[in-house]
């Protein structure tokens, strides 16, 4: 297929030709992948800057979305790649065949620098969702760290490079510049540009910005990275976020309510206990979406609400497709027996052939998880409603698994997201700390927009 690249797609594949060290923060549907590659191209065959490109990307999207792209685009074909995933076998037949790029997934990536024993090539680096390296002490991270300065282009990309706050991006920007910009070590980041906040004695639970920081830090990378959103360049439809409020009974609000207080329920003669305040959250999320693992590792059922609110909003959706969004195997186990016992065509979106199955709009309802649907698949052919059965605490995860079909190429006017929250429950506050992650990550993206001017140049 020929690519007929828009201008911002131009812009920002020069961007990364003229970089070294680049960020680039594009929403979702952006082209990412095809911008890259065409970069990565130029920098093969037309500069010979470059010899080999080591990309780590999430592992569904290794295996699909980055070599759909190369077969895809006529100007590409000259690119050879191999797919450094599976067992350990295939991952070595991989690494050893001649390409020019090696597309491995992100927990390969340990298992590549400290054990293959295979000689280390690569001078480019892709990174696919930077903000899977926001944790500087994962093995994934330290692994890397080692071997990133045999690197001559590092690039990275996200449409979430903070989606907790502004802390994750130390260890995503120590990757790409060696600590040029936010400093090589994260207590100097955390010293320079916070202060303490919660806290029990010496022990600091959180931290908020100082005064002023928040401009420092978007200053402080700007050279490097370039965000273009996808409403100021791309028509989008339209999208709209609907609550649809799930109510417990009396008597079920007060089992809720008994284990946030005590940390501790008697149920159905099984024990739940909250050790801390982390565990404690995520058994009010469950007992929230209706059932709830006992200490023994047991589900058991509480209530049915979230399931009736369900069944409503499918019947008035009276046959269009839609995505439904789960987080715990319990909700997914009692999922799949309301909609048995309905009759619904439904498929738990697993494979290549259920994503085919689904842009075909051969499914009426596909279950499927955010961890791994999140990123880089192409759903929007499928349908424009999204379910939300169990809220997320991942602002990144989130957005990601609404641009599946929030993006380009969507054929309905208007995507409608639909949230189903449990009244009074800890899911209310869930989407009020997603909104306000957005507004932090918003002004991030929009201190390092890119604009372009008449003549298609990016300006910083």
């Amino acid at each position: 297929m020929k690519y007929n690249a828009h201008d911002y797609q131009n812009a920002a594949k020069e961007f990364l030709v003229s970089h070294k060290e680049a960020a680039v923060l594009l929403d979702c549907g952006m082209g990412k992948s095809s911008i890259t590659l065409t970069a990565l191209d130029e920098m093969l065959h037309d500069y010979f800057d470059i010899s080999r490109v080591l990309i780590i990307a999430p592992l569904r999207v290794a295996l699909t979305s980055w070599p759909d792209e190369i077969n895809k685009w006529d100007h590409l074909k000259d690119l050879t790649y191999s797919i450094c995933v599976g067992k350990k076998e295939e991952r070595l037949k991989a690494l050893a065949e001649k390409t020019e790029i090696v597309i491995i997934n992100r927990e390969n990536v340990s298992w590549l620098i400290n054990e293959s024993l295979f000689p280390f090539n690569f001078d480019a680096l892709v990174i696919d969702e930077l903000s899977s390296f926001k944790n500087h002490q994962t093995k994934r991270f330290k692994a890397l760290l080692k071997v990133r300065s045999l690197f001559k282009r590092l690039i990275g990309l996200t449409g979430t490079p903070a989606p907790n706050g502004l802390m994750d991006l130390w260890a995503e920007f120590r990757l790409l510049d060696g600590g040029a910009r936010l400093g090589r070590y994260i207590t100097h980041y955390r010293n320079t540009y916070f202060l303490p906040d919660k806290r029990n004695g010496a022990c600091i639970f959180s931290y908020q910005l100082k005064e002023g920081a928040e401009e420092s830090i978007y200053k402080a990378i700007s050279d490097m990275t370039v965000s273009m959103r996808a409403k100021d360049h791309l028509t989008l439809p339209e999208k709209l976020v609907v609550t649809h409020k799930a109510v417990m009974s009396k008597s079920e609000e007060q089992v809720y309510k008994r284990l946030k207080a005590e940390m501790l329920l008697e149920f159905s003669g099984k024990e739940i206990t909250a050790a801390n305040a982390a565990t404690l959250t995520g058994k009010l999320c469950q007992l929230s979406s209706g059932a709830i693992y006992t200490d023994s590792g047991e589900s058991i059922y509480i209530h049915s609400r979230k399931l009736d609110v369900l069944e409503d909003l499918l019947e008035a959706l009276n046959g269009q497709n839609a995505l439904l969004v789960y987080w715990f195997k319990h909700d997914l186990e009692r999922l799949e027996e309301r909609l048995l016992s309905l009759g619904y065509n439904y498929t738990l979106m697993k494979t290549k052939a259920d994503i085919e199955k689904w842009n075909n709009r051969k499914v009426q309802l596909a279950l499927v998880h955010p961890a791994s649907c999140g990123h880089g698949l192409n759903l929007q052919s499928g349908g424009a409603h999204l379910i939300w059965f169990t809220p997320t605490w991942s602002l990144e995860l989130y957005e990601q698994t609404n641009a599946r079909l929030f993006r380009q190429g969507q054929k309905e006017k208007c995507v409608v997201v639909h949230h189903i929250v449990t009244e009074n429950t800890i899911d209310e506050k869930i989407v009020r700390a997603l909104e306000k992650k957005e507004k932090i990550e918003a002004r991030l993206l929009d201190a390092v927009k890119a604009e372009l001017s008449e003549g298609g140049a990016l300006c910083v």
